[in-house]
């Protein structure tokens, strides 16, 4: 497989093209950033780190028959993927209470609530990624009522498997962020990451924080922490 053309630069990684038009490398930077862009920086192995973290959640995930765009990591930094065409769209799930919906209903973080929270934002860095419902996301066509009864289960499965593999190395899964899309042979499948960038973790006893808060709230450490869910994860 033939790393090709560059096609995309996000904030946390890169798309590049190969000789399959079906599949593509994903390139995982050190870059970090927060409240969409204005807080940036750059944090030593945290695109390596990430990479065998969300590496092995998704091979998790296969394993539980949950679909992905994940083929194999290539190197260090670099994943190959099935090409996939994403919503515009980021469904959260949310296990405990935190960060911005703590802010908004007014709450203590760390408040488990009786029912999994789902929230969808639509992705827009102009109009700052606003939160939207079910029916926003249908009037503004970019997924039907079907796709989103598949979404929600598909999040609800990712969501058990997730907890229950973190829950055995002594982590609680606060929130995390999901995104979905089709492959060019229309199968449903999770796309992007799931990492310290893209959900919350904490140490089920201490409560410390193990993810991307660390930067968003100068909390210092990033690196060690990202380091520390990797090292539980393969010992």
């Amino acid at each position: 497989m033939e790393k090709r053309t560059f096609i995309f630069d996000g904030k946390a990684k890169q798309l590049y093209a190969t000789d399959d038009p079906a599949r593509v490398v994903i390139l995982y930077k050190d870059d970090i950033s927060a409240y969409n862009g204005i807080k940036k920086s750059s944090i030593h192995n945290k695109g390596i780190l990430n990479n065998k973290i969300s590496e092995i959640i998704y091979q998790k995930l296969e394993e539980n028959g949950i679909k992905t765009h994940f083929i194999k990591r290539l190197d260090d930094r670099n994943q190959l993927c099935k090409k996939i065409s994403v919503f515009p769209l980021e469904f959260i799930v949310r296990n405990v209470i935190a960060g911005s919906l703590a802010r908004r209903l007014d709450m203590d973080e760390g408040v488990r609530p009786k029912n999994t929270i789902f929230e969808i934002c639509l992705k827009s860095d102009f109009l700052n990624d606003p939160l939207i419902n079910e029916h926003h996301a249908v009037a503004l066509n970019l997924i039907s009522y079907e796709e989103l009864n598949k979404v929600y289960e598909l999040s609800l499965q990712t969501n058990r498997v997730v907890t229950a593999l973190f829950s055995q190395v002594g982590i609680d899964v606060i929130d995390m962020k999901l995104e979905f899309g089709y492959d060019e042979k229309n199968n449903l499948l999770l796309a992007d990451e799931i990492s310290p960038d893209t959900a919350r973790f904490w140490d089920n006893v201490t409560k410390k924080k193990l993810d991307r808060d660390r930067f968003k709230r100068d909390m210092g450490k990033l690196e060690e922490s990202y380091n520390e869910i990797l090292i539980r994860l393969t010992t």
